[in-house]
């Protein structure tokens, strides 16, 4: 038997971040952009939702919104404030812990990007689909935080992965469509922060505790000297009112549970006309 492959993120530090984001009790910015986001892609299907899963339910802003939906909510959170709190079950998303077609929906806003098993968290939630039931999630992409990134890596002298890295809007369609989703989408949005104060980003960043896990950082904690010096970087390009912006990529992707009544594309050489003559010029 095949070892299993050893993890990239440490799942135990990211419970204790999680926890540590729920004693605080701040509004994380950025998820709650995505929560509208998500709600908003919800409320443009015409399918009826009966039982939903929220997955990674954080302070349970998106389970709320569900159920005033008229959708009944079970909560999961790697973080055990966080599922304790929403009366739910602790599970990391690679890991769950529900039977195959136990929900006609599950939803992820956000920490998706943080998962060791990203494939195998996919796979986990489509079979827990009933047939012809509907993901909807939401991560980081790779072109978030690009600003700090380059901040920190001038600032070290070297490329520390001080921020871990993160898939694009393709690869995140391949992954729907790999884990057994048909009419898998992958989309974007970009979303502008703007900031007068270093730190006050480093401070949402851990509101959302979307900080690095990566094991290999852990044995090189980032120096306080580099940490200044890459706050003077980001400030140093500040605008004439003395702010600077970053940029968070959210990736959202839209996948269903296979069932026969969903559209099929149409088998090669049934066309009736030949693309030639659609785009030819009238005469």
């Amino acid at each position: 038997m095949r070892d299993a492959p050893p993890d990239i993120f440490d799942r135990a530090l990211r419970r204790r971040r999680r926890d540590l984001a729920a004693a605080r009790g701040e509004r994380p910015f950025v998820r709650g952009r995505m929560i509208e986001e998500l709600l908003w892609r919800l409320d443009s299907t015409t399918r009826p939702f009966k039982l939903a899963l929220d997955l990674g339910c954080g302070d349970g802003a998106l389970g709320a919104a569900l159920r005033e939906r008229g959708i009944t909510v079970v909560s999961a959170d790697a973080g055990f404030r966080y599922a304790r709190a929403a009366e739910g079950v602790q599970c990391d998303e690679d890991r769950l812990p529900f039977a195959d077609r136990s929900f006609d929906l599950v939803m992820a806003a956000g920490g998706l990007d943080l998962v060791n098993d990203l494939p195998g968290a996919l796979t986990l939630i489509r079979r827990t689909l009933r047939p012809d039931g509907l993901f909807i999630g939401a991560i980081a992409g790779a072109g978030t935080l690009g600003r700090l990134r380059s901040a920190l890596i001038a600032a070290e002298e070297a490329a520390a992965p001080r921020i871990h890295p993160q898939i694009d809007v393709r690869a995140a369609g391949d992954l729907l469509a790999r884990a057994g989703f048909a009419l898998p989408v992958a989309d974007i949005e970009r979303l502008t922060l703007s900031y007068a104060d270093p730190f006050a980003l480093i401070r949402d960043i851990r509101a959302e505790a979307a900080g690095n896990l990566l094991d290999s950082v852990r044995s090189a904690p980032l120096r306080r000297d580099a940490l200044a010096a890459a706050a003077a970087r980001l400030l140093a390009g500040a605008d004439e009112r003395g702010r600077f912006t970053e940029t968070v990529e959210m990736i959202f992707l839209t996948g269903w549970a296979p069932d026969p009544s969903q559209p099929k594309p149409a088998a090669r050489g049934s066309a009736t006309a030949s693309l030639a003559a659609a785009l030819r010029p009238p005469q």
